[in-house]
């Protein structure tokens, strides 16, 4: 039987899909990431090792980021999708074989690679087979969908650490974390990629990283929409790891708090959920979003209240909804042979601006509630839509 032409790209979407999905899913199934920070004080490690371990964590990715990404674009993009789990399994084996601060920071040093790896590959990857297939339109949609993913991935492993740990100890719990980055590997060999890489010795990532540097510099479309990234990213990425102390402080119990979190990455789940339909909005759209999340993460947090949490959470919903809305803007404006170094530059911006916030925020927590501290950082989302408001005027006048 011969396919119609329609009917080989609709086959050619579901396969690159489905296997998205899965592997959202299972790269963010970890069951470590409730329970890490226990293993590491249960060996004995003093807070201040503890510390240094996630700043190392942090370092790697930092130093990794934009590399890896110009390497996605010089080398087979798929090859390191799978290479990047695999390292972060070697990572979680050597936590349980081997507890002990060296192998706790070669581990985190091994996980912090894995992320850089396939940071800009997966994004770049996914938009040229889909713009193959003449669905570009769908990016929104699909990594809205593919965000969806992995945050259930999260509150699954989250769910289920507490019991596989109560039965085997920290053993089964590795086990378990190293399972799944195996089958993430294995799933990411099923990613179609029909495009072909640079011939060896034609082109370095050295040289991709400059030629993407200088679109940058070149082009003010591909530089608003890069820098668009982390403004809308970082904020709220920051904020979201002080959740749990802001919603302490409407004086609800202890036991109440892990629900009220889970209300609002209900929102989140929907904001990215809404991304393909929400892709219609256009700038003027994405300025109004911006600035009633901004205003809705002010109100709700001021107001210390079960209401405040739940405009919170819609705030939180907004936010994310701007950030993959502003992920879509990136990659329509940049060429494909440097698509995945450019994602890993705005990666990298955003992950600088994330610490800087965490600056801001414990000079902020020293000497005001945490309620205050959240409303002032909506501030830097409405100064982003004031900006945006701006270029797009003078983008009209021109």
């Amino acid at each position: 039987m011969t396919l119609s032409p329609a009917r080989v790209p609709a086959t050619g979407v579901r396969r690159l899909t489905t296997t998205l999905y899965g592997y959202a899913f299972l790269d963010d199934f970890v069951l470590f990431y409730p329970v890490y920070a226990l293993l590491f004080a249960d060996t004995g490690m003093s807070l201040w090792q503890i510390s240094s371990l996630f700043a190392l964590w942090s370092i790697t990715g930092v130093v990794l980021e934009v590399p890896s990404g110009a390497w996605a674009d010089a080398v087979s993009r798929r090859r390191l999708l799978w290479t990047g789990p695999l390292l972060t399994a070697a990572g979680f084996a050597l936590w349980v074989v081997l507890p002990s601060y060296g192998a706790f920071a070669i581990g985190f040093v091994l996980w912090g690679a894995g992320g850089a790896l396939g940071s800009g590959a997966l994004e770049a990857l996914v938009y040229d087979e889909l713009d193959r297939l003449g669905a570009a339109g769908r990016y929104a949609r699909v990594m809205g969908r593919a965000r969806a993913a992995r945050l259930l991935g999260t509150v699954a492993a989250t769910g289920l650490a507490g019991p596989v740990l109560a039965k085997g100890g920290y053993a089964a719990v590795g086990a378990a974390s190293f399972l799944a980055c195996v089958l993430t590997a294995v799933t990411a060999t099923r990613f179609p990629e029909h495009r072909v890489p640079p011939e060896t010795g034609g082109q370095s990532w050295a040289t991709t990283l400059r030629t993407g540097l200088a679109e940058v510099r070149g082009d003010r479309s591909v530089r608003g929409a890069l820098l668009l990234v982390p403004a809308v990213a970082a904020v709220w990425g920051a904020l979201d790891e002080y959740t749990p102390l802001l919603v302490r402080d409407v004086g609800v119990a202890e036991a109440t708090v892990p629900y009220l979190i889970m209300l609002i990455w209900a929102g989140v789940t929907v904001g990215s959920l809404l991304a393909g339909p929400a892709e219609r909005l256009g700038t003027r759209g994405l300025v109004a979003l911006l600035a009633v999340a901004a205003l809705a993460l002010a109100v709700g947090s001021a107001s210390r209240s079960l209401t405040g949490v739940a405009l919170v959470s819609l705030a939180f919903a907004g936010f994310q909804l701007a950030e993959v809305l502003a992920d879509v803007r990136l990659q329509h404006r940049v060429d494909e042979s440097r698509r995945a170094t450019l994602t890993s530059v705005a990666s990298l911006g955003t992950e600088l601006a994330t610490v800087a916030t965490f600056g801001v925020y414990a000079l902020l927590g020293t000497g005001m509630p945490h309620s205050t501290a959240f409303a002032v950082l909506a501030v830097p989302y409405l100064v982003t839509a004031l900006a945006l408001a701006r270029a797009r005027a003078a983008t009209a006048r021109r």
